[in-house]
């Protein structure tokens, strides 16, 4: 069974699924989104944040760092030998190591403590990331043990694996939430890294699955300011979720922190999105859900 380091576990969430939710972060992507919500997530293997605005000038990470590589807000990344002793030491966290191993007995257990939050207000466990689908065997481990436990389970997915890996996960999960973020191949490509042939085909094939009872599935469009949220953009898709029988979706507001986290990291924010530094505003929300009413799906 391939084990994917745990980015985060982040209880009380209202973001990620209906209710009061357990979000369980994985780091491991099969693409490269410009505008990812959690780049942290997109690398398999721990990484070093850095956030200078945190850094209270101690000089332990400089102390303990072998290659000189650490110094006090700043590391060099071409010295960094990703030791992480500057993250081990750093009073303030302003080292962080991006990505750590969880026994599924230690994750089951922090799930079971919210329960009483799930059961009250219709929450579950969320499995999230990066693209939780590249751990198949993992996930459906671990999800059965959950709904073992009485627990809702929710899969996140982009959809860029094989359907086999998505079809061996569903009898554990009660739902699916994917996402469909470009209908045109070479922006797809261009703006996420990967074609998007095998993520329509595996919607369809989901849809199907759905529609038989086998999981809910729930697509979402993350509306990103010029790239995803365009007239033509949002009409490809609601023609598409149309042709499949959708009858809800739900976009996703553009969320601007993960600029912050990109630079945390040591990489450039693309120049077409630097300057979009606000989410959509509410008239702008309402065109966008008109373009889909007019096809005759609720978003």
């Amino acid at each position: 069974m391939k084990t994917p380091l745990i980015l985060d576990i982040k209880g009380n969430s209202l973001d990620d699924g209906h209710g009061i939710r357990t979000v369980i972060f994985l780091k491991g992507c099969s693409m490269r989104c410009c505008w990812c919500h959690n780049p942290e997530s997109q690398a398999p293997e721990a990484e070093l944040s850095v956030s200078p605005k945190d850094c209270i000038g101690c000089g332990d990470c400089r102390a303990v760092c072998p290659t000189g590589a650490a110094s006090p807000g700043h590391v060099d990344r071409e010295a960094c030998q990703k030791c992480f002793r500057c993250a081990q030491v750093c009073p303030a966290r302003a080292y962080r190591i991006m990505g750590q191993e969880r026994a599924m007995e230690e994750i089951v257990e922090r799930c079971l403590s919210d329960k009483a939050f799930y059961d009250a207000s219709g929450g579950g466990v969320t499995l999230s990331g990066g693209e939780p689908a590249l751990y198949p065997d993992w996930c459906a481990a671990l999800a059965e043990q959950l709904r073992a436990k009485g627990i809702f389970v929710l899969l996140e997915t982009a959809g860029n694996v094989p359907y086999d890996a998505l079809s061996q996960m569903l009898p554990p999960l009660d739902a699916v939430y994917y996402d469909i973020k470009l209908m045109d191949p070479v922006l797809h490509r261009r703006y996420c890294g990967a074609d998007n042939g095998r993520i329509l085909d595996n919607f369809r094939k989901l849809r199907q699955d759905a529609a038989e009872g086998r999981v809910a599935l729930l697509p979402r469009t993350p509306l990103i300011p010029g790239v995803t949220d365009t007239e033509e953009n949002l009409a490809a898709i609601a023609e598409f979720y149309r042709e499949n029988g959708v009858r809800r979706c739900e976009l996703l507001p553009y969320n601007p922190t993960w600029t912050g986290k990109a630079a945390a990291l040591g990489r450039e924010v693309p120049y077409e999105l630097q300057r979009h530094t606000t989410p959509q505003d509410g008239e702008k929300l309402r065109r966008c859900r008109e373009i889909f009413l007019r096809a005759g799906i609720e978003c």
